[in-house]
This record gives structure tokens, C-alpha cells and sequence, in this order.
């Protein structure tokens, strides 16, 4: 006689739909991205794709145990939160064992102040655009630890059709933004 109850509940561990785990196909445990599609993305968007940035490193470590982190806001309110998100990027690669550490003091300072200088007078604004020049060191850490523990996973270096758009469209609106901050009146 088999002694299984037919209506038992089921008893098989089941994961939240997309969050990501470890040993997962595509899992990484922040946004895998070449540092040259960060590059070219960020400075067609006049900054905007480093917010786009922050949110999917933020999600990424609220999938992983944070849930009272709230991405969205965390991007939007990236110069209160860039040094928190570089340094869990780096207490994270440390505890991987890549080295050498992500110097993450040093690199958010550095993105924070070249942020706030977007206001400054024509042309002297475009230094601002040189934000995501702290930001590259960051993504490669990313990318070693990536690697270490998802070999073989996709580092979303090909541009998509959208990525297309942003780099036409916003590309365009980029090189007018800097012409015109040399024309004078």
C-alpha cells in the first residue's frame, strides 16, 4: 500500500519568477554590461543610461536579499547613493576574491562631483560628461566579478535596437548640445 497522502500540498521549493539565483542560467550578480557599450550609451544619453545603470545594479542587490531597497529612487537620487553602490560592489568582489579591491570612495567622489557640474556656464558643462569616466573602473569590477561567478554568461556588449535609437537619436542631440556650447553670440 503506498503511504503518500494524494492531497497533501505540494512540498517542491519553488523560487520567485525573476529573481535571479546563483548557478541560473544569465544569473550575475550585478547589471553585466562592456564598458564600451557604458560609455557610448551614457554620453548619447547625456547621462541618463548611468541612471538606467544604478537602477539595474540596485534591483539586482534587492533581488539578492535587500528588500527594503527601492531602485527607482536609489538611481534618481544617485549622487546620495552611488558611494553605497560602489561599495557593495566592492565588499562583494572582495568577498569573490578579485583584486585588486574597487577603491570605491575615490571613484564615487569623483562621479558625484562631475555630476553636479552640469550647471555650470557654456561650454564649461560638458566636464559633467565626464562622469561616466569614474564610472568605467566600477563596470570592469563588475564584469571580473561577473565572470568569476557566471563564466560564460552574456556581457550585453551588442547594441539592441533601442540602444540604436538612443545612440542616433541622442547622439545627434549630444554633438548639437556640445556645437552649440562653442557658438558664440
Amino acid at each position: 500500500m503506498n503511504d503518500t497522502n494524494p492531497y497533501a500540498p505540494p512540498v517542491a521549493v519553488v523560487s520567485d519568477v525573476g529573481v535571479g539565483h546563483e548557478g541560473e542560467a544569465g544569473y550575475t550578480p550585478f547589471f553585466a554590461v562592456s564598458t564600451f557599450k557604458l560609455a557610448l550609451l551614457s554620453v548619447c544619453s547625456l547621462g541618463l543610461y548611468e541612471m538606467y545603470w544604478f537602477y539595474k545594479n540596485w534591483k539586482l542587490i534587492r533581488e539578492r536579499g535587500q528588500p527594503q531597497i527601492m531602485p527607482f529612487w536609489r538611481a534618481f537620487f544617485g549622487v546620495f547613493f552611488c558611494y553605497a553602490c560602489f561599495a557593495r560592489i566592492r565588499d562583494h568582489g572582495r568577498a569573490e576574491g578579485i583584486e585588486p579591491a574597487l577603491p570605491a570612495g575615490g571613484w564615487a567622489s569623483g562621479w558625484i562631483i562631475a555630476s553636479l557640474l552640469w550647471n555650470l556656464p557654456d561650454p564649461f558643462w560638458l566636464v559633467s560628461m565626464l562622469g561616466i569616466a569614474f564610472m568605467l573602473p566600477v563596470q570592469a569590477y563588475v564584469n571580473r566579478i561577473n565572470e568569476a561567478e557566471a563564466p560564460g554568461h552574456d556581457p550585453n556588449a551588442r547594441l539592441s535596437g533601442w540602444n540604436w535609437v538612443v545612440v542616433v537619436l541622442g547622439g545627434g542631440l549630444s554633438l548639437m548640445s556640445v556645437i552649440g556650447s562653442f557658438m558664440v553670440e
